[in-house]
């Protein structure tokens, strides 16, 4: 009985073992997976690689050529660049007190390259002086220069290099007598010693008269907003194709600085006297045959017009029948023949009847109309070669 009482308890312990076990097993499961998820979360939490911060909302502007203009100004500058030049001058002097002679810097300006056989363009006044010319190219090259020719009354200059010509890019040539005020204009030169710098503007006006380092009246010149400084003088004005329609050559503003009124001279002019300063190195104006009287007597006599003094041996105005100033028996002086025309060209002083005689070549006749003792005249004159 006790064996059997024994094993029977043993049982009953058992079967209780298991309902407990059943019981309490069900409800525990839950909570168990809900500790071994955090468990497992934190430990993967801590094992990954801290994120970076979200990135920021802040735009970032990069600068970009989206103008038309722009574009065209960026074209014009790269493409005509090549072909203006740096131009510094120096002039030579003399010890007062050891006698020994040496050179001074005297000036830079600007210039572009003509042709590409070495021939540079730039204004009289740059090379006005000077001993030696140094040209300096885009490159960083730099040739010494020899003076071609020089053209005071215009303010022009032909200067040669001896350069490479893989090295020389000539500007295209535009035209300057189908302008229009309004245009868009480009000028590149070395403002100051700034080299290759670009300013833009357009033309504000046309067929404006700026006096020459000579004294002489030029003609025809384009003014334009487009800031020019010392520096920029003989560097090119282009249009917005790139093409050469002006030399910039005078500033007007306060201390010799841009006030929005720079002039260039036009590039017809140039290509009429850049030929001749070639080819002879000084311009060939006509002969009309005659020596005038100074301006400011004519101005003190009332007179518009040019007085003739004395008139040439055989020149065309001789033997048109000009004659100049005569003397009386008495001893006063008479007025010969005033001329106060040539061709369709009205003459009111010397600048007028040279800018006239330049339309012409020698070996053309002319009409030449003068007053002699109040009486208007007309004669043809047939111009000589200068000598």
């Amino acid at each position: 009985m006790t064996g059997i009482t024994s094993q029977k308890r043993d049982a009953m312990s058992d079967a209780r073992a298991i309902w407990l076990a059943r019981r309490f097993s069900v409800p525990l499961l839950p909570a168990t997976l809900l500790v071994v998820g955090l468990l497992l979360g934190f430990v993967l939490g801590a094992c990954q690689t801290p994120q970076e911060p979200p990135p920021s909302q802040e735009t970032v502007v990069v600068p970009q050529i989206t103008s038309t203009d722009e574009e065209n100004n960026v074209a014009v500058f790269r493409n005509a660049s090549p072909s203006t030049v740096f131009i510094t001058s120096r002039a030579r002097r003399r010890d007062p007190f050891t006698l020994n002679v040496f050179e001074i810097p005297q000036g830079s300006g600007s210039g572009f390259i003509w042709s590409n056989d070495g021939y540079v363009i730039t204004n009289a006044h740059v090379v006005e002086g000077a001993s030696s010319i140094i040209v300096g190219l885009s490159d960083q090259s730099t040739f010494d220069a020899e003076v071609v020719g020089v053209a005071p009354d215009k303010d022009l200059a032909v200067l040669k290099i001896d350069a490479p010509p893989e090295q020389l890019h000539p500007l295209p040539i535009g035209d300057s007598d189908n302008l229009q005020v309004g245009r868009k204009v480009l000028a590149i030169g070395n403002p100051f010693g700034l080299d290759y710098t670009l300013t833009t503007g357009i033309i504000s006006a046309l067929g404006r008269e700026i006096r020459a380092p000579s004294g002489r009246t030029i003609r025809g010149v384009i003014q334009t907003d487009a800031a020019i400084n010392p520096g920029n003088s003989g560097g090119p004005l282009l249009d917005s194709s790139g093409r050469l329609i002006g030399v910039n050559t005078a500033i007007i503003g306060p201390g010799g600085g841009s006030a929005g009124i720079g002039f260039a001279v036009p590039v017809n002019t140039v290509r009429k006297v850049v030929p001749e300063l070639i080819a002879h190195g000084r311009l060939l104006r006509p002969v009309l045959g005659v020596e005038i009287v100074d301006d400011r007597i004519a101005a003190n006599l009332k007179v518009e017009g040019v007085i003739v003094m004395d008139v040439t041996p055989n020149t065309g105005a001789e033997r048109a029948g000009l004659i100049g100033l005569q003397r009386s028996p008495d001893g006063r002086v008479i007025v010969g023949d005033i001329i106060v025309g040539v061709e369709s060209y009205k003459v009111r002083n010397t600048d007028d009847l040279l800018n006239a005689l330049e339309q012409f070549k020698p070996g053309n006749v002319v009409s030449v109309q003068t007053i002699r003792h109040n009486q208007p005249r007309t004669v043809q004159v047939r111009l000589s070669e200068p000598r």
